[in-house]
């Protein structure tokens, strides 16, 4: 049994083939992919820049090639790992480093959530249950020991990182948004972890706006679109992100503002086309950035988490040789477990059936049961101490194949033997031994 992946994320798809590939809820592709014969354990990725399956089992590969035939995307936008390589992609996408914008946290608090839901559908067992909690814990310490998620690389944080560096802080200041779009949306939650006294969001459509400051929480507040001008005259910064072809924001329209004002007032930019009029920054008192300007904190941040990436990669290097040498153990573990169990079960019955032939022919009791199951326990440990050494010093040396060995012979949910074929055998054995004789006979 091995362990084998399925990748469709940005590297390679748009997300329109990322969104082609999710096919039914959640629930129904867990149900799919386990009901493959010899899949044993499923986890599945769903986000806005990746789908990803993993699964455990015999023929893994097989099944996930065939599973992707069906998914309606090109083959050229799929990866397929296995082994140690799922491992280790797995560990890259909780640390960030398979994402978009390198380091973001967000994958991370997904890979959680997705492990739960998992775990809650009982598509995940001990194998991948161990490969997730390593990575979740691996994603964490990178990004403890690490600077990787550190500096702004998207235009909308990178617009909040200029306002505090511009204003200082941001704590108890006013703000304004003007969009309620995507770009607004990303603005307004970045914002809402600066503990500001107030957030007014302004939009045409002011369901959309009501919507967004419902989300953010008490301290943002809807206002009219035709009522910026007033506003302004409050708050410390203004952030524009719509998509109107004309200018929103006019020199006229911040002279009377700045003719009002005390202070000074940032206001940055972030729409294309631009919604504020270039000659407003030549009014005393205006302070005003636009899209270029945060381009390059932008990548400034993104030189910078590059660097750190390296540092990330060398923690997962590291943490997934811990994680294969876990999931040696456990395989060797599994397979002693079979061994015992199978052992176990030949001597329920073989004490059974010895107590009834001493009860017939010397009139024993019950009594005498513990005795001559301690007697079983004692042969089977001793005869099964040496196999059960020698396994995990397979699992400790890389000899996957004796454990596999040991999987195929004592059984297990795909190793299995039907009494039917059981008994075909045994009969042979029969008729092998007999002919044997008679052929010592003659």
């Amino acid at each position: 049994m091995e362990i084998a992946t399925l990748v469709i994320s940005h590297k390679k798809a748009s997300i329109d083939d990322i969104q082609r590939a999710w096919h039914g809820d959640y629930k129904q592709l867990i149900d799919r992919i386990m009901s493959y014969p010899g899949i044993k354990e499923c986890a599945i990725l769903l986000t806005c820049n990746r789908v990803e399956v993993y699964v455990y089992g015999r023929n893994a590969i097989e099944m996930l090639k065939d599973f992707a035939g069906k998914m309606r995307v090109p083959e050229r936008i799929i990866e397929i790992h296995r082994g140690e390589d799922s491992l280790e992609h797995l560990l890259r996408v909780a640390s960030g480093l398979e994402s978009m914008m390198i380091g973001e946290d967000q994958i991370l608090g997904q890979v959680k959530d997705f492990y739960q839901l998992g775990k809650e559908l009982g598509s995940i067992g001990e194998v991948l249950d161990t490969a997730f909690t390593k990575a979740i814990q691996v994603g964490k310490k990178v990004r403890k020991m690490t600077k990787i998620n550190e500096g702004a690389v998207s235009i909308g944080s990178a617009a909040v990182e200029l306002a505090e560096r511009k204003l200082s802080t941001l704590i108890r200041n006013k703000a304004m948004i003007i969009g309620a779009g995507e770009m607004g949306k990303l603005v307004a939650k970045a914002l809402s972890h600066k503990d500001l006294e107030k957030i007014y969001i302004a939009n045409r459509t002011a369901k959309k706006g009501q919507k967004l400051a419902e989300e953010l929480g008490e301290n943002a507040k809807t206002i009219p679109f035709e009522k910026i001008e007033k506003y302004m005259v409050e708050v410390d910064l203004v952030i524009t992100a719509t998509s109107a072809p004309h200018y929103i924001i006019t020199k006229p329209m911040m002279e009377r503002v700045m003719n009002v004002r005390k202070e000074d007032l940032l206001i940055i930019d972030i729409a294309l086309p631009k919604d504020v009029e270039d000659s407003v920054k030549e009014i005393d008192g205006v302070l005003l950035y636009t899209i270029d300007d945060l381009r390059e904190i932008s990548k400034e941040n993104l030189r910078r988490r590059m660097k750190e990436a390296k540092k990330a990669e060398k923690i997962v290097k590291k943490e997934l040789n811990h994680l294969i040498e876990m999931l040696k153990e456990l395989k060797a573990k599994n397979a002693i477990c079979m061994m015992y169990t199978h052992a176990d079960y030949i001597k329920n019955e073989e004490v059974v059936e010895l107590y009834n032939k001493l009860k017939s022919k010397y009139g024993i009791d019950e009594s005498v049961l513990p005795i001559l199951e301690s007697f079983a326990n004692s042969l089977i440990k001793k005869y099964l101490r040496k196999p059960t050494v020698r396994v995990r010093m397979a699992a400790r040396n890389g000899g996957v194949g004796i454990i596999d060995a040991v999987e195929y012979l004592f059984g297990g949910d795909f190793h299995g033997i039907s009494e039917a074929e059981n008994e075909k055998i045994e009969k042979g054995k029969a008729e092998t031994s007999l002919e044997g004789k008679q052929s010592v006979k003659g």
